[in-house]
């Protein structure tokens, strides 16, 4: 039979509930030998899985997997495949592909024009390829972005990570950590599965060039960060979408926030910037002035608030939302929405249709209480699937890293039967559940009963290792990263086009060299992993009078070199590869991330770093650096570390020893980065802020 004389769908049976167009039921078997072969890979299209990558969120592996994982867990259903099973994600345009067997296959997602052998098929319906056969993929034409090549048992690579889903930017899953490429070969696993017609019409989901989100408030609302004002603005707004948005997030266009801070405090400069927060995929992140939602290969910790959340079921439409679409954020109560189990019309449709546009009502903090006499407790909402616990006022206290510390150990201990992740960021813990096992209430209880059972922070004492890294300072790199920032984002900025003489100014520093010298005296202590992404740190020195303090950049770079080191806030950062970033930069060093080299001395893990590590800095010529990181892509490299412990007893005890000469410096530091903010202000950087 040739493929003309095939129905559209194949005579097969339904694999869900109320499927159409079904005929007696029907096993489909496989070869594990059919393979794949790339005829023409298409636009950007990668290999993903569904849920992705979990679990190690805290050392900065976002989850990755399908953009709309709606149209892609579908397709897979129909397929009678474990609706994870991996299959294409093809962006703006598909792929052509050449099957070695008879295949049964499915594409779904955005609308585009599908043939096999030449003969057009219809998408959401199952067609069976024959052996030779091609199946060709053509351009998105909207509305939506992107499309998804589902096959029977789905395609099998090795995992890495426990996924094959595709991190292009970290070089990992998928096809080598690539976009597929013209001649590749992809295995298909086995199928053994009862193949439906077609995906319902009332499950398809609906594309538009108008989207509504359903969003949760939190965790970052008004009064404290955004003015009333500001909030009303981000939901009563059509955003527009930037042609500059990809998997790592979705930048939009619109209103100028008021803001409710003149500034971030030791944070940074701008008010968007906080202490470095875990973040959620769907949140609204307001690097600087720009809102970005950030998407499944977005960061795991950042410094920028977000004040609404898009909840877990409507997180699809991110991987529909093309350049120049519309889109409106929708408030929610929590508990009213949809469950991302659900695969049906309640994912479907547009929010307003169906629900109230009236939210939860408490500015995204869900509680607050005292943990002791000193510091009080936050529990803000972070989508209908998290909650963000914040310890004390937004200051950088090692104290309060100290009482996050001792949350997150004992919940690893604990093993709570729902708590799907634990991300530590400076003053807070993020923990992620699946509300169809532990509900958010029941969290917040369970949390409550922790504080109670855990130790005084002050008695905590770590594993505390020192590690000795290079660093090429003012790096040719970092240089580079500057002068394609000046010619592509902005050329006017207070901190170019030299970071490093902007950090001296912001800190009442003499000279440069005085920058140097700080660097290279301070000892990082390393509160977060993850920063920007793969074990990257955000530390800061354990000694105050090294802890310089700068702002992010606003609009953040599109391109940073791998493993450059900047700071922002009073924190420093290793970047753990290229992509976007805002931290002033003062160097590059190796690298903090092993990829596929057994040799490196990385233990087990592909992380260097571990929280409460200290960095030391020794100086390196930017061409020597170049062969150190050679060799350590080789695994040839040693890392000098010493073990050794941290007490915040004794830390606490230094701080007392030291005051004057901390107050001292805390006040030349702050009379500086006051000039600096009325430097902005006069040139109309920053807006006044409003109550």
């Amino acid at each position: 039979m040739t493929v003309a004389e095939l129905p559209l769908g194949g005579a097969t049976t339904s694999g869900s509930p109320g499927a159409a167009e079904t005929s007696s039921p029907t096993t489909v078997y496989s070869s594990d030998l059919t393979q794949v072969e790339v005829i023409r890979p298409g636009m950007l299209t990668t290999v993903q899985d569904w849920p992705g990558r979990t679990g190690y969120w805290h050392v900065g592996v976002p989850p990755s997997g399908p953009m709309d994982d709606l149209s892609f867990r579908l397709g897979n259903r129909v397929l009678g495949n474990d609706e994870g099973a991996a299959g294409l994600e093809c962006t703006l345009g598909g792929p052509a592909l050449k099957f070695s067997a008879p295949t049964w296959v499915v594409v779904t997602g955005a609308p585009t024009e599908v043939t096999v052998d030449g003969i057009r098929v219809q998408q959401w319906r199952t067609v069976r390829v024959p052996a030779g056969g091609v199946l060709d993929v053509g351009a998105v034409r909207g509305p939506g972005m992107r499309c998804y090549v589902l096959v029977a048992g789905g395609i099998r690579l090795p995992e890495y990570l426990g996924s094959v889903a595709t991190f292009t930017l970290g070089r990992f899953g998928g096809s080598e950590g690539n976009a597929l490429r013209i001649g590749e070969i992809l295995p298909l696993a086995p199928h053994i599965g009862r193949v439906a017609t077609a995906v319902p019409m009332e499950e398809q989901p609906v594309m538009s060039r108008r989207w509504e989100l359903a969003v949760t408030e939190g965790p970052h609302g008004a009064p404290e960060f955004f003015t009333r004002t500001d909030f009303d603005t981000i939901i009563g707004t059509d955003y527009a979408v930037h042609f500059n948005s990809d998997r790592t997030g979705v930048r939009l266009i619109g209103p100028k926030p008021e803001w409710a801070r003149t500034d971030g405090g030791e944070a940074g400069l701008h008010p968007s910037n906080i202490h470095d927060t875990p973040y959620s995929v769907g949140a609204l992140d307001f690097t600087g002035d720009t809102p970005i939602l950030l998407g499944p290969d977005g960061p795991s910790l950042g410094g920028f608030v977000c004040p609404v959340t898009v909840v877990a079921a409507d997180r699809w439409k991110l991987g529909q939302l093309a350049p120049g679409d519309a889109v409106r954020f929708v408030p929610i109560r929590s508990e009213r929405a949809a469950s991302i189990r659900e695969l049906g019309p309640a994912r479907r449709a547009a929010w307003s249709a169906v629900l109230s546009t009236s939210g939860d009502g408490d500015d995204g903090v869900l509680r607050r209480t005292d943990v002791d006499d000193e510091t009080g407790v936050t529990y803000r909402r972070q989508g209908n699937d998290g909650v963000l616990v914040e310890y004390g006022t937004m200051t950088l206290d090692l104290g309060l890293r100290a009482r996050v510390h001792a949350l997150h150990e004992h919940l690893l201990a604990a093993d709570v039967r729902g708590v799907t992740e634990l991300t530590p960021g400076i003053r807070s813990l993020q923990v992620r559940v699946d509300p169809a096992v532990l509900s958010v209430p029941a969290l917040l209880d369970l949390l409550a009963e922790a504080e109670r059972n855990i130790p005084a922070s002050d008695q905590l004492i770590v594993p505390s290792r020192t590690v000795h890294l290079p660093l090429s300072w003012d790096d040719p790199s970092t240089r580079e990263a500057i002068t394609r920032y000046m010619h592509g984002v902005r050329a006017d900025a207070p901190w170019c086009p030299w970071n490093i003489e902007f950090i001296r100014r912001m800190n009442g520093l003499g000279t440069v060299q005085d920058v140097y010298d700080t660097v290279f005296d301070a000892e990082y202590l390393v509160l977060g992993l993850g920063d920007v992404y793969l074990g990257a740190p955000v530390a800061t020195p354990t000694d105050p009078r090294h802890r310089l303090v700068t702002t992010k950049y606003n609009p953040a770079r599109t391109w940073t070199p791998e493993n450059a080191v900047g700071i922002g806030g009073a924190y420093l950062c290793i970047y753990g590869m290229e992509g976007p970033g805002g931290y002033q930069f003062v160097g590059r060093t190796t690298q903090v991330w092993k990829h596929r080299n057994p040799g490196t001395d990385l233990d087990d893990n592909p992380w260097l770093l571990r929280y409460f590590d200290r960095i030391r800095w020794y100086p390196v010529e930017a061409d020597e650096l170049l062969d150190l990181r050679a060799d350590f892509a080789a695994g040839n490299i040693q890392t000098k570390t010493e073990d050794g412990d941290f007490r915040l007893a004794d830390y606490r005890q230094f701080l007392a020893d030291n005051a004057d000469s901390i107050s001292e410096f805390r006040s030349i530091q702050a009379e500086a980065f006051a000039e600096e903010r009325n430097s902005w202000q006069r040139a109309g950087e920053l807006a006044e802020a409003k109550p």
